[in-house]
Order: C-alpha cells, then sequence, then structure tokens
C-alpha cells in the first residue's frame, strides 16, 4: 500500500488553522457572562384569546357558540291539507256496480308534511324562520331542544324575502338567541349553521363565510329581493330557518337556500335585513315592497357589440354601459312612466347605473310612492322618464 502524505508547506498551514480554531474555542468557553452585560428577557405579553386557541383547548368556540344558542333553536313541523281533483273513470257506476268491493275509493284530500328550522328571538315567544317553512301551512308545530312543544301561530309572511314570523305562547322562561351584525361580518369569518337538516335534530355544521352580497339573481332566485351570506357550512334540506352564527355565537344570518348542483354552497339571509322585516312583520302581518316593473339584465358595451353584430338578434341595443329592460309589466309604474323594451337605464336620479342588482337595490330602500328620474338611452336618444313606485304585487 502506498501512503500519501501532504506537502509539507500545506501541513505547516492546517497545523496554524487547527491551532488557531482551538484558541478560539478555549477562548469562548472560558468567558463569564456578567450579569452588567446580559440583555434583559423581553417583557412577557399577554395574548388575546382566539377561536383558533380556544379550539386547542378543552372546549372549541363552537361548543361555546353552540351552547349559547343552540337552546334557542327550534324545529318547525308543518300539516298542509291539500284538495286533489277528482277523476271521473273512478266514480263510474257501471265500473262500482262491476268491481263491486274491490274497486278503490277516491281521497279527495291528501296531507302534506312539512319539516323546517327557526330560532326565538324575543321572550314572548316570537319564532324567526323563512316563509317557506310555514307557507300555507294548516297546522304548525314548535319544538323546543328541551322536548316542549307548542302550537304555532303565523303571524306575517313575506315572500319576496323569504321570512316569515311565527308567535308560540311559552310564558317567559324561553331561551332568546342573541343577535349580532351582519355588517360586521368578513369573507373567511367562521360560520356556524345550527338546524334540523334532513330531521336529524340538533345538528351543528362548520364552515367560513365565503363570500357576500351574492345576489338572488346569481343564486338563481330570481322571484326574491336578497344579497345573500355566501357559506361553505353545510346546509341541507331542514336547515332552512334556521340560524347561522358568528364564533360568538351570535346570530348573523338566517339559512334559507341550497343548490341542488353545487356542493358545499349555502346561503343565508343577512340578519339586519331580517330583523328590520321581523319587526315590520310583528306589527303589519306583512311587507310593502316598492317597485318599477321591468324585468331587466346588466349590460355592457361588449354585450351590446356581440348582440348588434347577431343577424338574428331582435333589436339593436345601445353600447353603453347599464341596465337593459327585457320587458315592461303592463300596468305597471314602469309602463305608465313610457319605459319600453330595449331601454337602457343609465342613471336613477343622479346615480349612475352599472348593473341591474344596484337598480334593484335602490329601488328596494325607497319608499311606497317616491317619485325617480331615469335617464334612459333609446337608440341614438337620450330620455329623461319620470316614474313613481308603487307597491310590489303578484307579476305574471
Amino acid at each position: 500500500m502506498q501512503i500519501f502524505k501532504l506537502p509539507r508547506s500545506i501541513r505547516q498551514v492546517s497545523t496554524h488553522v487547527l491551532a488557531i480554531f482551538l484558541g478560539v474555542l478555549l477562548t469562548v468557553t472560558s468567558l463569564e457572562v456578567l450579569p452588567s452585560q446580559a440583555e434583559p428577557a423581553p417583557p412577557l405579553v399577554p395574548q388575546k384569546s382566539s377561536p383558533v386557541a380556544a379550539a386547542i383547548g378543552n372546549s372549541s368556540f363552537v361548543t361555546a357558540a353552540v351552547n349559547r344558542v343552540g337552546p334557542a333553536v327550534v324545529r318547525i313541523d308543518t300539516e298542509r291539507t291539500i284538495t286533489r281533483p277528482t277523476d271521473p273513470l273512478m266514480d263510474d257506476p257501471f265500473l262500482r256496480r262491476f268491481f263491486g268491493d274491490g274497486f278503490p275509493q277516491q281521497s279527495p284530500t291528501e296531507q302534506l308534511r312539512g319539516l323546517g328550522s327557526g330560532f326565538i328571538f324575543d321572550k314572548s315567544g316570537i319564532v324567526l324562520t323563512n316563509a317557506h317553512v310555514v307557507d300555507q301551512a294548516d297546522k304548525v308545530t314548535v319544538r323546543l331542544k328541551d322536548g316542549r312543544t307548542f302550537e304555532g301561530k303565523v303571524k306575517g309572511i313575506d315572500e319576496v324575502t323569504d321570512l316569515a314570523v311565527v308567535k308560540i305562547n311559552a310564558g317567559n322562561d324561553l331561551p332568546v338567541a342573541s343577535l349580532g351584525s351582519s355588517q360586521n361580518v368578513q369573507v373567511g369569518d367562521w360560520a356556524i349553521a345550527v338546524g334540523n337538516p334532513l330531521g336529524f335534530d340538533n345538528t351543528v355544521t362548520l364552515g367560513i363565510i365565503s363570500t357576500l352580497k351574492r345576489s338572488s339573481a346569481q343564486v338563481g332566485i330570481s322571484d326574491k329581493r336578497l344579497d345573500f351570506i355566501q357559506t361553505d357550512a353545510a346546509i341541507n334540506p331542514g336547515n332552512s330557518g334556521g340560524p347561522l352564527l358568528n364564533a360568538e355565537g351570535e346570530v348573523i344570518g338566517i339559512n334559507t337556500a341550497i343548490r341542488a348542483d353545487a356542493m358545499g354552497i349555502g346561503f343565508a339571509i343577512p340578519i339586519d335585513k331580517a330583523k328590520a322585516i321581523a319587526t315590520q312583520l310583528q306589527r303589519d302581518g306583512k311587507v310593502a315592497h316598492p317597485y318599477l316593473g321591468v324585468q331587466m339584465v346588466t349590460l355592457t358595451p361588449q354585450l351590446a357589440q356581440q348582440n348588434n353584430i347577431d343577424p338574428n338578434s331582435m333589436f339593436e341595443i345601445p353600447e353603453v354601459r347599464g341596465v337593459l329592460v327585457m320587458r315592461v309589466v303592463p300596468g305597471s309604474p314602469a309602463a305608465t312612466a313610457g319605459i319600453r323594451r330595449g331601454d337602457v337605464i343609465v342613471k336613477i336620479d343622479d346615480q349612475v347605473i352599472t348593473s341591474a342588482d344596484q337598480l334593484q337595490r335602490v329601488v328596494e330602500d325607497s319608499r311606497l310612492g317616491q317619485t325617480f328620474q331615469l335617464k334612459v338611452q333609446r337608440g341614438n336618444q337620450t330620455q329623461i322618464l319620470s316614474v313613481r313606485t308603487a307597491e310590489l304585487k303578484d307579476i305574471q
């Protein structure tokens, strides 16, 4: 075996480097830090508690929220009797004589049962729920979490916002849900849905706020006037009317709609809107909604250009940004004002209009009988039309 040796010059350099390293090491280990030289330890700063931190402990923020509101969440069972059209063949005397007792009997009525959720928001026994839960019900039964049941009386229904108020007589010992404010809700906040999905009582699901101000038109509910809170907390049939909570256990919305073609998307009515409607329903039993009487879509110059170059388009549209009138309801305020199909609304009073949702909100927030000045683009001409709102009725 041949042993290779480093040249003498390299070995000398290595020896000096090793000596310097050992000297530094010995110097460092022999140093003593004097108290006057030591840097003071940073002071301990108390940390604020948060839902996430609380969830690490023995009890989660979800548990605390549900314990706070859960007793006020109710199950609503409904019954409705409908009359079915009779079949003349079933009443034929010849067939009845021929078949005798074996001939089937017609049942002119049928019992339909429904299920939903709600929550108590007033000690006097006022329950808030969805309109579609109790609409046309002949009997309403409200069941509390503690097992007590009461007959409910529907005090008011507003189909436009899908809200209803039900009254139960249960004394003054009722649990009441704590109401928050939907104005403080932000995308990414925790969302807790409580209700009776598919008949499974007292079910809790957790998610986040996915987005805010999702219009009913975007959701596919064109007959409603709402800007929903969108959440990915699981909402199923039976959850309707139940509360959507924040991390503090305050009601921020009312679960109301799901899309059959979507996974993990649910919608809730903002609680600020619900409180305003509930007050009117308790007082008057209904809510008067102002309307103009047009069916409309948002228009952009690009969409107008696509329409105008299409040889099959029914009419030419002004290439501007605004709201395109697709239909005018006969006898409506819009018809009286002279608004026509194909008009583009670009201003209401002094406010520039860029979307159908924006125009709808302006009208919804107005009062009955209020007069608006609409700036309308009709072909190459601009017109100012005066329209006075009226109460929304059934639109065909």
